[in-house]
């Protein structure tokens, strides 16, 4: 009797989670094809309508080949693995989480039916059994020492080879990524966990370094813990080191940049140290969709902003991470597949080329007075917006103009701007600099202090096959140069303290020479 707790608590560990007890295939279909079929096919092919628009491509369920599971390589994810991703989605995809879309049984009867597409499922003797994982020594966190030792094992296993020496997915066999279907796929950005496909957290990175990610180029490293090559801990130092490559938070979007006034020079230079003392602002970028060409896999996610100026000019800072210096021909081949994969506006498929890379920093041509903005995709004929643009390769230069529309753009004389560029470990910085007047207001826009500007990003990835309408684009965003403080509001609270001392110092006074005039009398 007196272990019987003690086995009431095993039976219940060994139980099946008591959402995935109860499904049924036939409500599971009709789910299915309304919500999952546009993706995955109605056979469940990763060929519906929607595959062909998207990199990575959806889940081939026929193949009973799955990414993210807590079982060994090779082997079938447990029911709540498959439950996991529906709920959640698989970031970094396009697929969504449907944990507050649809009903838990609906996401129960659904996932069901998926099973139904291969026989490996119904194979009793193939394995589906979650490997055990233990937690992370020393709460998880990791150390200087720790991260340290992470450092010098993601190097000794080779994960430098794809995801680059700093994390940013540049690594040299980066170009030559492709799935076992022939997909081209990115090595993945360590910087940029949200985005981490199974998750961002330390033990999620372990798992999927135990797991591998099968069907990819991402292999299991459970093999090296078997070989002795190296110990579990270190493995866990792994994921740790790779965990603090990305920020503590992901970045929460701000509307508005704030550049503050400098009393110094303006820095021109992308790693001038007066950087470091300037907030940094994030905004996301997604595929330009709308005009054709569109293009649904934009390789940049988006943009880091900085922006500073002093009495008479302007300096905007913009980084981003890419995982080549375009143009650049070990990516050629990528491109190639790039092209293949994704269906295209064009007539015929359009053939790779040495493409550069390219940014533009979009504003109206004047600064508008009430929350009317020109059309944040590049303006129109009628009512053009005033931009920045760079591009590398051998004639890396920044030049304004207006686009009149996302296929016209026209340079304009003496346009003022000047930008220097960076490039350094999968990421570009670029700082374009201005004199905040000009002469010509009917073409540029004159920067004015305590105003907010509409400002938009748009870049493109030339190693990715992006040029023209294919591109990366933001919403319109919101520029403030923060004007002077100007001295009486530092100089206003002290006098009030000071007439506020001395108010009161008079009132005590004046009650003390009362007190003592009525003692005399």
């Amino acid at each position: 009797m007196s272990n019987r707790p003690a086995l009431c608590v095993i039976l219940l560990l060994l139980a099946p989670d008591s959402r995935l007890l109860s499904q049924d295939t036939t409500a599971g279909k009709t789910v299915y094809v309304k919500w999952c079929a546009g993706c995955h096919g109605d056979n469940g092919a990763g060929d519906g309508a929607g595959a062909r628009r998207m990199i990575p491509p959806p889940r081939d369920f026929t193949a009973g080949l799955y990414q993210i599971r807590s079982t060994a390589s090779g082997e079938l994810p447990t029911d709540a693995d498959l439950l996991r991703a529906i709920d959640d989605g698989l970031p970094g995809t396009a697929m969504p989480g449907w944990q507050t879309r649809l009903s838990d049984r609906e996401r129960r009867d659904a996932l069901a039916y998926i099973k139904t597409f291969s026989s490996f499922f119904a194979d009793t003797t193939l394995h589906r059994t979650p490997l055990a994982f233990g937690g992370a020594p020393g709460g998880g966190g990791g150390g200087a020492e720790a991260l340290k030792v992470g450092r010098q094992f993601y190097d000794s296993i080779g994960c430098r080879k794809c995801h680059g020496d700093q994390g940013r997915g540049d690594g040299p066999s980066a170009p030559t990524l492709k799935d076992d279907a022939g997909h081209p796929i990115f090595a993945a950005n360590l910087h940029e966990n949200w985005r981490f496909n199974g998750g961002g957290s330390v033990d999620d990175i372990y798992h999927r370094l135990r797991t591998g990610l099968d069907g990819t180029p991402m292999p299991a490293f459970s093999d090296l813990l078997e070989q002795k090559f190296l110990s579990d801990e270190q493995l866990w130092r792994i994921a740790q080191y790779v965990r603090s490559l990305s920020p503590e938070e992901p970045p929460v979007v701000r509307d508005v940049i704030h550049a503050p006034l400098l009393r110094r020079a303006l820095p021109h230079a992308p790693d001038d140290s007066a950087w470091s003392a300037v907030d940094t602002y994030w905004f996301p970028l997604v595929g330009q969709i709308i005009r054709k060409p569109r293009w649904f896999a934009p390789a940049i996610s988006g943009v880091w902003v900085k922006a500073v100026h002093t009495a008479d000019s302007i300096a905007l800072r913009v980084s981003w991470d890419d995982r080549s210096a375009s143009p650049d021909s070990a990516w050629l081949g990528f491109v190639g597949r790039v092209l293949d994969a994704l269906d295209s506006d064009y007539s015929t498929r359009e053939q790779p080329a040495l493409w550069p890379d390219q940014l533009a920093v979009q504003f109206p041509v004047s600064i508008p007075t009430g929350m009317e903005r020109p059309y944040f995709l590049m303006g129109s004929s009628s009512a053009p917006v005033y931009q920045w643009r760079w591009s590398s390769g051998a004639r890396a230069a920044a030049v304004a103009g207006l686009a009149r529309g996302i296929e016209r753009f026209d340079p304009v004389s003496n346009g003022g701007v000047g930008a220097q560029a960076v490039y350094d470990h999968g990421q570009w910085r670029v700082v374009f600099t201005r004199a905040l007047a000009s002469a010509d207001t009917a073409s540029q826009l004159p920067f004015r202090t305590g105003r907010a500007i509409p400002v938009a990003f748009f870049a493109w990835d030339g190693s990715n096959g992006e040029h023209g309408t294919r591109m990366a684009i933001s919403t319109w965003y919101f520029l403030a140069l923060d004007e002077p403080v100007p001295a009486r509001v530092f100089i206003s609270p002290v006098l009030a303290m000071v007439l506020t001392l001395g108010l009161g110092m008079l009132v005590v006074w004046r009650a003390q020479q009362k007190t003592s005039f009525r003692r005399q009398q």
